[in-house]
């Protein structure tokens, strides 16, 4: 690909040698005050537009593991076993992975602020009616819909940071959001068994969230800033076909590999913050003269996610940030590490739930930690690969 299509200083320069250079400086000058190379460089309302997008990413995985949290009331409530249980999760993130891509092709094409809106709109009030549902295969069908709608904010919302920041600022933004991830996971199993607690009903942990959601609408609609396509790199974005697209990013071995090896950690992740809290459960109560229920379990998962979370996500991105400079591939080599590391953290967790329980939530957060190593390296990867990648067709700098 020819790079200067996507390098917008070369045309500035150009047009400085040729002559008219009061209009070109002009133009590199404004140019330059667009990109946000260092943290003083931010304007408050940028730092507003990712404070929401981080909120709306926290309440987004709070509604995700809420159920989670209160998992043994849901299956008592609607007399089902493990395998419908597991169901749940599955109708979710099937919903999700097929609407993902769509949501992405519409997102290069349309408003970005109102699909995400859209979206948030969607899934807290399917979140709240679901709460209200009395047979399980509507409920179901209902979590379904819960999927489609975080599918079109999470596709979308890393895009807006990419085209606000360039370089390290970028990577400390996408730090913070997804920072919010293990945090909100973490709220979601305490929200979930706290609430249904206090209210004798599970049901009533579902309903929290809603509410914060329709919050999260406004402060989209009336106070996020919604940047032009390619802004952060000086550039006008064209949309092309979906099949050029598609072609495009099959040819990418960073995005194909990095998808590949992400979707490897979503199964152990997701598998683990569903059944999790249940596992240990069902191991402590192996142990004699154990007084224990599923909610204090949740509860403490929850803290020790989001601790794990609040070590993991920040440390990932400062090592990175770090190293760089001095190791340009630092990045793939950061998160190979991270899930060799997790691995064998993880297993021994979950062997010794039945005789050391204290040291059974030290492994996981250990395991927690380095998991969440990788989050935002892998959005920094993936964006920036795909930008200097992406067919030239699509750039008018």
């Amino acid at each position: 690909m020819d790079q200067s299509s996507i390098t917008p200083n070369t045309s500035n320069q150009q047009l400085v040698i040729n002559g008219d250079n009061d209009s070109a400086t002009a133009l590199l000058q404004e140019k330059q005050a667009r990109r946000r190379e260092t943290l003083s460089d931010v304007t408050l309302k940028e730092f507003m537009t990712v404070g929401i997008l981080c909120f709306v990413n926290l309440i987004n995985y709070m509604d995700r593991f809420t159920i989670a949290g209160v998992l043994d009331d849901v299956k008592k409530e609607f007399a089902i076993g493990d395998d419908m249980a597991g169901l749940l999760q599955t109708v979710f993130v099937v919903a999700y992975m097929i609407f993902a891509p769509i949501f992405g092709y519409l997102g290069d094409r349309y408003s970005r602020r109102a699909i995400m809106a859209f979206g948030v709109g969607l899934w807290s009030a399917t979140t709240l009616i679901g709460s209200f549902i009395p047979d399980f295969a509507t409920f179901a069908v209902f979590r379904g819909l819960v999927g489609i709608g975080e599918a079109s904010y999470s596709t979308i919302a890393p895009t807006i940071i990419s085209d606000l920041f360039v370089g390290n600022v970028r990577s400390k933004m996408l730090a913070f959001f997804y920072f919010a991830i293990p945090v909100g996971s973490g709220f979601g199993y305490i929200v979930g068994s706290v609430a249904g607690a206090m209210a004798g009903d599970w049901r009533y942990g579902l309903r929290v969230t809603p509410f914060l959601g329709g919050a999260a609408v406004a402060l989209m609609i009336f106070v996020m800033e919604n940047p032009e396509r390619g802004q952060a790199e000086d550039c006008h974005m064209k949309p092309t076909s979906y099949r050029d697209d598609l072609k495009s990013l099959v040819k990418n071995p960073s995005f194909m590999l990095s998808s590949l090896a992400f979707t490897c950690v979503a199964f152990v992740t997701g598998a683990l913050a569903w059944w999790g809290p249940q596992f240990i459960f069902l191991g402590l109560t192996l142990q004699p003269n154990t007084d224990i229920t599923l909610e204090s379990v949740s509860y403490k998962f929850g803290l020790v996610g989001m601790f794990a979370g609040t070590c993991g996500v920040p440390l990932g991105s400062a090592l990175a940030q770090r190293l760089r400079a001095r190791y340009p591939d630092v990045d793939p080599l950061i998160c190979g590490f991270a899930l060799l590391t997790s691995a064998p953290l993880v297993y021994l967790a979950l062997v010794a739930v039945t005789a050391l329980p204290a040291f059974t939530y030290l492994l996981i957060f250990l395991g927690m930690v380095t998991l969440n190593l990788t989050w935002s390296i892998v959005a920094d990867i993936v964006l920036v690969r795909i930008e200097i990648t992406i067919p030239a067709t699509m750039y008018s700098c």
